[in-house]
């Protein structure tokens, strides 16, 4: 039996995301899940949390968790276990197809990430997971967050997939050719980036407003603007003002090229997706206009607001991007601790502030896919757990989820 811990914020260097692949997750953010339970079981911010009693032991048990087509599975979770007395344990176990259950681990005492290696005998077939509490009083608790189920081999048959065509590995192109407008907006000054087959078997294309940062235009970006459009997005970016206002008027014409017969992205965007976001100056930029209402996220890297009120403004979801060798950092750190709406904040290890939009652009990639694409498998994979795709670039906080 091996246990593995992993802290979040460890060192580590830009990386492709670990190849397994994941198929079941759930961190209890919306209550059980396919979870069921009996005897006393809340869920909260903190995951689902067993309490012990005198009259009925606590337990919750999964639904089954299909696994054909898959083998080289692994079981992973964390656990906190409080107040047991000697005598007491908590048991996590796992059947195969309906059977009886093999016990993981059963401890008294125990805090943090647990890995397992389930035996070959799993793949393919059906598993069910149960976690369960012998203790005698409601002081006495386990907590667990972030399950999930992954295998190194075979290939789900059926997928977690978006609006988007699905990829492997958000650090690599993805599937569309691109196309550069470099003559593009209400001033003609801008760049629109985008899917040169756009529409191609029906896709609507998600809408994402970059703002570069001070000093800079699209032409600095052009590697990350071509990353995001190759993956299914329609980029438009141009010099870049505090005042986001041109992130507004920019998105009125890109609703207007859609809407008009002469423009080669006609009726081929989803103007009910749409993201602001930009470095520095940029980032500064969308702070302002964060209340657009037709808005579903913004992103902000390397650009904290001067006076703290910058998140303010937020009604959707935002992603934070700084650095450890960045001097944007801290008015960052204290948005972040401002903000009142779900945010995700990853100070990168070996990072600047000029070098901060590159080395996070995949974040923003998967970011992207997760918000304006429905790849709601990422918020658990990429974002949302203490194993996330993304937690060893850097130092991870988030809140309000």
């Amino acid at each position: 039996m091996a246990i593995n811990v992993m802290a979040v914020g460890a060192t580590g260097a830009i990386m492709n995301p670990a190849s397994a692949a994941t198929v079941y997750s759930e961190d209890f953010s919306n209550g059980l899940g396919t979870f069921t339970a009996s005897g006393s079981v809340t869920t909260g911010t903190y995951g689902a949390r067993l309490s012990g009693s005198l009259f009925s032991d606590p337990s919750m048990t999964s639904a089954s968790i299909d696994l054909a087509g898959y083998s080289g599975v692994t079981v992973s979770y964390t656990r906190a276990a409080s107040g047991l007395d000697l005598g007491e344990t908590f048991t996590v176990a796992y059947s195969v197809d309906g059977g009886s259950f093999t016990t993981l681990e059963s401890a008294r005492t125990a805090t943090g990430a647990a890995s397992f290696r389930l035996p070959a005998a799993v793949d393919g077939r059906d598993l069910r997971l149960r976690f369960s509490l012998d203790a005698s009083s409601a002081l006495e608790t386990l907590t667990v967050d972030d399950v999930r189920v992954e295998a190194t081999g075979g290939q789900d048959p059926d997928p977690p997939t978006g609006s988007l065509p699905p990829v492997d590995d958000v650090t690599r192109p993805g599937p569309y050719a691109v196309t550069i407008d470099r003559t593009a907006g209400p001033g003609n000054d801008g760049w629109l980036v985008y899917p040169t087959n756009a529409g191609q078997n029906g896709v609507d294309h998600p809408l994402f407003v970059w703002g570069p940062g001070a000093g800079s235009d699209p032409a600095d970006y052009e590697d990350m603007l071509r990353q995001w459009a190759s993956h299914g997005f329609v980029v438009y970016s141009e010099v870049s003002s505090s005042s986001g206002d041109y992130m507004v008027d920019a998105l009125d014409w890109l609703e207007d090229q859609n809407a008009s017969p002469s423009s080669p992205l006609y009726q081929d965007l989803d103007i009910s997706e749409v993201a602001f976001g930009g470095h520095s100056r940029g980032s500064i930029g969308t702070f302002d206009v964060a209340d657009e209402p037709r808005l579903e996220t913004t992103i902000h890297v390397a650009g904290g607001s001067f006076d703290g009120n910058g998140p303010n403004n937020l009604r959707n979801p935002a992603l934070y991007i700084g650095g450890d060798d960045d001097f944007a950092t801290s008015n960052v750190e204290r948005d972040y601790t401002n903000t009142r709406v779900p945010v995700w904040f990853n100070i990168l290890n070996n990072t600047d502030h000029i070098m901060a939009t590159r080395n996070g652009q995949h974040i923003i990639t998967a970011w992207l896919r997760w918000h304006l694409a429905d790849e709601e498998f990422r918020r658990t994979e990429d974002f949302l757990s203490r194993t996330c795709t993304f937690c060893n670039l850097g130092v991870v906080r988030y809140k309000n989820w």
